[in-house]
């Protein structure tokens, strides 16, 4: 009985959740369009062979129930996106006659930034990114993998010299492609969990990812499910490959400094506030590792490059998926420089392990144990 109560409780919440983000995306429409897009009922069905649908007649946008109990919210956002370009095609754009991914539809995908791939049997992006790719021009990516699970090493020396060089790689390579203007395809989707507030070491993480990880980082709104209110979350664009790269580091120092916090605090005297300057001071230290690894290297991060080297496709496209970006600038509050310092020297240390095939904890995401 429990169990149900619990149940209904959720599904009720991620009802909310899809009405609160159907409204949060109606705003990319233009604003004499948006009058023609009612906003429908939302449901969830026990669907075997699709993830959703939109139904013209009940006015209605229906997701799978098992697909959202077992999936990320940016997942469930997604295939909402892709009802709600099939709702505006049928609404706005008053098209019945013409097949289901149409002409009509696709644009509507454009303006809504909806998936148009994903329906039926489509695996999520956030999965699809991390499946192995053994084509010819994914060697890059393998070769930083087998360094990255080279770094693994007890030998501090080796382990050391292992990262030095994935990064080095993953630097040369971004630049040559940068400078020969190749044609990439890039793709979008959250790191980290929504939240209704982040802390400081929040977004110099993010900051840090942008700085020597090749994606941009935006913090949009996002539905939170447990807490049944919109909140952020932090949604980074690039190459398939890089989101890859990106998305494990990102994992792996939230790891990281939650198993060093839980040792530095283990008393547990130390409040929230003074987890936020430790966890900040070990991003500061990793940072300074990564200056000093790239002016060793001459300088082939991006970011520190003797010539700035900026990858506009890659700016075109965020530009193009988010017209309207404001930018805010967060006031730092009093910490405690000693708890700082230890963070800094911690961060020194780190160093990134392991293989990057798949997310650092690649455990599927459930809302209901």
């Amino acid at each position: 009985m429990k169990t149900a109560r619990v149940l209904e409780g959720l599904e009720r919440r991620i009802l909310h959740g899809l009405s609160c983000e159907w409204d949060a995306a109606i705003w990319a429409v233009n604003a004499e369009l948006r009058k023609r897009m009612r906003k429908p009922l939302f449901a969830l069905r026990d669907f075997k062979n699709r993830l959703g649908y939109w139904s013209f007649e009940k006015r209605e946008i229906g997701l799978s129930r098992q697909f959202v109990l077992n999936h990320s919210w940016n997942d469930i956002r997604e295939v909402l996106l892709h009802e709600m370009a099939h709702q505006f095609a049928s609404e706005v754009s008053n098209v019945h006659q013409e097949p289901p991914h149409g002409r009509c539809f696709q644009n509507a995908c454009r303006i809504l930034r909806a998936n148009h791939r994903s329906t039926g049997t489509y695996v999520p992006l956030s999965r699809q990114i991390f499946q192995t790719l053994a084509c010819e021009s994914d060697k890059i990516r393998l070769r930083i993998q087998k360094l990255m699970a080279l770094a693994q090493s007890t030998n501090l020396f080796e382990a050391e010299a292992a990262m030095i060089k994935a990064h080095e790689l993953m630097a040369r390579y971004e630049i040559e492609q940068i400078v020969q203007n190749a044609p990439r395809e890039y793709f979008s989707f959250f790191i980290g969990k929504p939240a209704l507030r982040h802390f400081r070491e929040d977004y110099s993480l993010a900051l840090l990812m942008m700085d020597y990880y090749f994606v941009k980082g935006i913090w949009v709104g996002a539905y939170v499910v447990e807490k049944g209110k919109m909140g952020r979350v932090l949604e980074i664009s690039g190459t398939a490959q890089n989101l890859q790269i990106a998305s494990y580091v990102f994992d792996f120092i939230q790891q990281f400094i939650e198993s060093a916090w839980k040792k530095y605090n283990a008393g547990g005297k130390l409040n929230r506030y003074r987890k936020t300057d430790f966890s900040s001071g070990i991003l500061s230290g990793f940072r300074m590792k990564l200056e000093r690894e790239s002016s060793a290297a001459g300088g082939v991060s991006l970011s520190l490059s003797p010539v700035p080297i900026h990858d506009t496709q890659l700016k075109q496209y965020v530009e193009m998926r988010y017209p309207r970006v404001r930018t805010f600038l967060r006031k730092g509050g009093s910490c405690d420089s000693a708890v700082v310092s230890d963070g800094t020297e911690i961060g020194k240390t780190l160093v990134i392990r392991k293989g990057i095939s798949q997310p650092a904890s690649d455990v599927p995401i459930r809302y209901l144990e």
